[in-house]
């Protein structure tokens, strides 16, 4: 038992420290989400409670003595043994008797040495009338008897009853009241201690707390970040170029109806392709104004080799907003879109113009045209262009991209693509 005792004992002791500082910080804890209301509340009831319980458990109602007449009879019948560890006093109704105990000096009659003879023991006159005789003392075996009257002996007797008996009350009243004041005392510091955990801990667990909430935001906020790129980048994926199939069936039409026209278209979409094949490799959430123009220019080139006369481009972007931040492809969208669905379509063609301004603090970006108008030919494609435009503006925006979509005069769109304005990286 002893050899299963003791690892028991050493792990007991092994995992205490950690258990109160589990202890301790889950309290801390608990203690600094309080309010200070709350917390002098639950100090009020704290102390409340200690109070009530203090009443319960150490009143001194609840501490009787109950005696009747037989115990009373009792007391009196039975004889009173006082001493300390060598002298032995009893007191009864024959008197009081002084004796040596065993483990005192002085042997008593049945441990002394046999061959030592026992002294004749001197006989104990007859008392006389209990009414005349006074109190006589006699030795006899080491042992002094006090003899005293019936009356006196039983008076003795009860007094020292009493007197033993209101000690042993004193000092449990003692103990009642001692005990009464350290559970009072084990409240208050156990409040106090409260007190100061709040006050000296509470910054720090705020600090904590504060912390581990940022930290959960931060992360939350990267993995918002990189599932907004991740959507941003699929639906970049899905801006489809679809003039390269036009672009390269005129080629291939020219190169036998008129080569050098050929050439040079060809070498045209050969620099558009040098312009936009990073552009969308890279897949940059932000990139700057002037290389989305530029690629747009490219575009526009090789379709007016395409449209000749049928189409008038104007481009008046400003030198100083070529750096400014401006989402990829977008532009290039809104063009697409001007072409195929206005201009492209329409006999005698039109013309393109392209605009950049800054109004309240925001980048102003415009495609007009003078085509057939937007939905005055029904589409035959997926339908997707303006829509990626808009989720990806609110993906990198919120509420400040917005994308405008209104009618040109005298025939066409306008269509305008609004961010904050800021310079790229």
């Amino acid at each position: 038992m002893t050899s299963n005792f003791r690892p028991t004992a050493i792990q007991f002791l092994t995992t205490l420290p950690e258990s109160l500082k589990r202890a301790f910080d889950a309290t801390a804890t608990w203690v600094t989400q309080l309010s200070w209301w709350k917390f002098f509340l639950f100090a009020i009831l704290m102390l409340a409670a200690g109070g009530i319980t203090q009443s319960m458990l150490f009143s001194s109602s609840h501490t009787r003595v109950v005696s009747d007449d037989s115990g009373s009879r009792h007391a009196r019948n039975k004889s009173r043994a006082l001493g300390d560890n060598d002298t032995e006093v009893q007191i009864d109704q024959s008197g009081i008797h002084i004796r040596k105990n065993k483990s005192g000096s002085v042997p008593a009659p049945d441990e002394a040495d046999p061959a030592t003879p026992t002294p004749p023991t001197p006989p104990v006159p007859a008392p006389p009338h209990p009414v005349t005789q006074g109190p006589t003392a006699t030795l006899k075996n080491d042992e002094v008897h006090i003899t005293l009257p019936p009356g006196v002996g039983k008076e003795v007797q009860d007094a020292i009853s009493e007197a033993v008996d209101d000690a042993a009350a004193q000092k449990v009243e003692t103990y009642r009241e001692k005990s009464s004041e350290w559970f009072m005392n084990f409240v208050l510091l156990l409040v106090l201690g409260l007190f100061g955990t709040k006050a000296l801990v509470g910054g720090k667990k705020r600090a904590e707390a504060e912390a581990a909430a940022a930290n959960t935001i931060a992360e939350r906020e990267a993995m918002q970040r990189q599932v907004t790129e991740a959507k941003m980048q699929m639906m970049q994926a899905q801006v489809e170029p679809h003039f390269l199939f036009n672009t390269l069936a005129s080629v291939e039409y020219l190169i036998e109806t008129d080569p050098p026209r050929a050439s040079r278209m060809q070498r045209s979409l050969i620099q558009y392709l040098r312009a936009v094949l990073p552009q969308m490799r890279e897949n940059a959430p932000i990139t700057n104004l002037g290389r989305e123009v530029d690629m747009v220019r490219a575009y526009l080139d090789l379709l007016k080799m395409r449209m000749e006369e049928r189409l008038i481009v104007d481009c008046r972007i400003p030198d100083g907003l070529r750096s400014a931040a401006f989402p990829p492809m977008m532009l290039q969208s809104l063009v697409e879109n001007a072409i195929k669905h206005g201009l492209e379509c329409k006999p005698e063609g039109g013309s393109l113009t392209l605009s950049a301004e800054i109004a309240d603090n925001k980048l102003r970006v415009t495609v007009a045209d003078t085509g057939m108008g937007f939905g005055a030919v029904p589409s035959d494609g997926t339908g997707l262009g303006l829509q990626n435009i808009r989720e990806r503006l609110k993906l990198l925006h919120g509420g400040a991209g917005e994308l405008i979509i209104a009618p040109n005069k005298p025939s066409g769109v306008l269509a305008t693509i609004e961010v904050p304005y800021q310079l790229a990286r």
